[in-house]
């Protein structure tokens, strides 16, 4: 079982944005003066949101120049403050802010700041709760530290996390074991062996946190590598992060009898653009390739649907907004 999980910063305002003047201000404050605590390999660490920014990287996001990579930490901090504003702007003049401000603090309330804890009361419930393996993506370190202390998750699950955590996006493939079926948890983890076995000369859009790959032994006596995988948005790294794990297991003599089971956010397309995104149906013909089979079958069904990117355009990722006529 794989489960997607998008996190995002507690952080809100929750002052009055009723001009453009009044949302500088507080922007400039937030993105350049407020301390925000992160915790990383080193402990928790105090720092502006601006020092936060990360590059961009052609390696993840292909689309992108040279030139826009060079410059991308400025350009992230121009146009998250352009697109900040742009947001303000139209809600002061389509709605009021005793309008819409509140309601946007109730959104937050429920979509962000209680986003954890709901999704752990899901995870408790008996759908999930009996699962032996769990795949989840995009956690973050808070997800993780909550998870462990709820009895019934604690005492139900090994969870095992990425021994190179992604601290600075904050979003981990991890893994739950069942202890009753998993009674020694993870034998190894052997991300870095899959990592090591991309194809050379290609380039895999992948980031830190984005694969966890372990062995475990069930109560049986068999053996398994289990592998959480969180996709990039166009699916390209979803068959050369596969063959990467079967040339893992085929290569090294010590798993070979080992069996797969591989939880990912494939990301993958019924109608797919040639050469940007990964087609559903030929990522089916991969796999079987390996000799593998999915909880799709074979020959999976384009029009299966798991998620439809029908996004609004009030939000960063533009490339996923949907038109209204388009949905």
């Amino acid at each position: 079982m794989s489960t997607k999980i998008v996190e995002k910063n507690d952080t809100q305002y929750d002052g009055d944005l009723s001009t453009l003047d009044q949302w500088w201000s507080a922007w400039e404050t937030f993105m350049f003066d407020t301390p925000l605590e992160i915790e990383t390999k080193k402990g928790m660490q105090t720092n502006p949101p601006y020092k936060l920014l990360q590059p961009i990287k052609i390696s993840k996001y292909p689309d992108i120049t040279e030139e826009e990579e060079k410059v991308s930490l400025p350009l992230q901090t121009m146009c998250g403050a352009i697109f900040d504003a742009i947001l303000v702007h139209i809600m002061n003049t389509v709605s009021t802010p005793d309008e819409w401000q509140p309601l946007k603090k109730t959104i937050v309330d429920n979509l962000n700041k209680k986003k954890v804890p709901r999704t752990l009361d899901i995870l408790e419930t008996e759908t999930y709760a009996n699962s032996d393996i769990i795949a989840l993506q995009e956690v973050s370190s808070s997800l993780i530290d909550q998870a462990k202390s709820r009895k019934i998750l604690d005492e139900s699950f090994w969870i095992v996390a990425p021994a190179d955590m992604d601290a600075v996006r904050d979003q981990n493939s991890i893994i739950f074991l069942r202890k009753a079926t998993f009674p020694n948890g993870a034998n190894s983890e052997i991300t870095s062996m899959v990592e090591a076995s991309f194809e050379e000369g290609i380039k895999v859009p992948i980031a830190k946190g984005d694969i966890l790959v372990v062995t475990a032994t069930d109560r049986d006596g068999v053996d398994f590598v289990i592998a959480s995988f969180h996709g990039d948005t166009n699916g390209l790294a979803t068959k050369p992060v596969l063959s990467a794990i079967m040339k893992t297991i085929a290569s090294n003599e010590s798993l070979s009898e080992h069996i797969l089971v591989f939880g990912l956010d494939a990301n993958t397309y019924e109608n797919a653009k040639p050469g940007k995104q990964q087609d559903v149906l030929d990522w089916g013909k991969h796999y079987v390739s390996h000799g593998l089979t999915s909880c799709w079958g074979d020959v999976p069904d384009p029009k299966n649907y798991t998620t439809y990117n029908s996004r609004t355009y009030l939000q960063p990722q533009l490339n996923k907004a949907c038109k209204m006529s388009d949905k």
